[in-house]
């Protein structure tokens, strides 16, 4: 059975090793960073709403939210939710982090493609995830391309595991934008001394990583699927 296939378990072994490596990256970068204090003297909050009143943006409001590495803007209440390590600290690290997530909320209100695109699809991406697996392993039980019922729910649930792949994809120029927009604010509001950005930068550019590494584990995973069920180059055919 395919879980017992090598190949299988050299995708599961990269993905997995992805994203550890981008977990490491990251986490390591804001341990760094956030013992460095800015000297501005503002913690991530203040920044956030800096950023935020310079883009005219009025009705998002700021909350502190428990945990680490748990910010993020809600754009169905205007809300941003920026961690303990985050909303009152002074460091390098959350003026970096609060001031990525202004830049999802100026993407909100700047009505931002990418953005609109991913939260629409966001429910599209939970069924087919959710049921991919088991079509795809029915398909597999069928024969995959082989039969004609096994190839016909073999393009279901591959198209089905492909939703979640177009996700992580969409995900990338999002993320992106909010760091290239995070690190424009702090640059021009001169929160932070330009050897201060640098810091901001590594932060931001390790936590892109981690959407890296969620993309090519999907990608890899669908392509299994793909060529395991005889769709691509025939590798479901015995």
């Amino acid at each position: 059975m395919f879980f017992f296939d090598p190949l299988y378990m050299v995708v599961i072994g990269v993905g997995l090793g992805l994203s550890l490596w981008a977990q490491f990256k990251v986490k390591g970068a804001f341990a760094k960073y956030s013992k460095i204090p800015s000297r501005s003297g503002m913690t991530g909050a203040d920044v956030a709403r800096a950023i935020l009143a310079e883009n005219h943006i009025t009705d998002v409001s700021i909350a502190s939210i428990r945990g680490n590495m748990t910010d993020h803007y809600d754009p169905r209440t205007k809300t941003l939710r920026l961690s303990e390590s985050v909303y009152g600290s002074r460091s390098l690290a959350a003026f970096g982090v609060a001031a990525h997530e202004v830049g999802h909320a100026i993407q909100h209100a700047r009505n931002y493609g990418p953005l609109k695109f991913r939260s629409a699809w966001v429910p599209v991406a939970n069924l087919g995830s959710g049921l991919s697996i088991f079509v795809l392993i029915a398909a597999a039980l069928l024969g995959g391309a082989a039969t004609f019922w096994g190839a016909n729910l073999a393009l279901v649930g591959v198209a089905l595991f492909g939703t979640s792949t177009i996700f992580t994809l969409i995900t990338l120029p999002v993320e992106f934008d909010a760091s290239r927009r995070a690190l424009l604010s702090l640059e021009r509001g001169g929160y932070m001394a330009e050897d201060e950005i640098r810091g901001a930068r590594k932060v931001l550019s390790a936590a892109a990583m981690t959407y890296v590494a969620a993309f090519v584990t999907s990608l890899l995973t669908l392509l299994y699927w793909a060529y395991r069920l005889g769709l691509l180059g025939g590798g479901g055919r015995r």
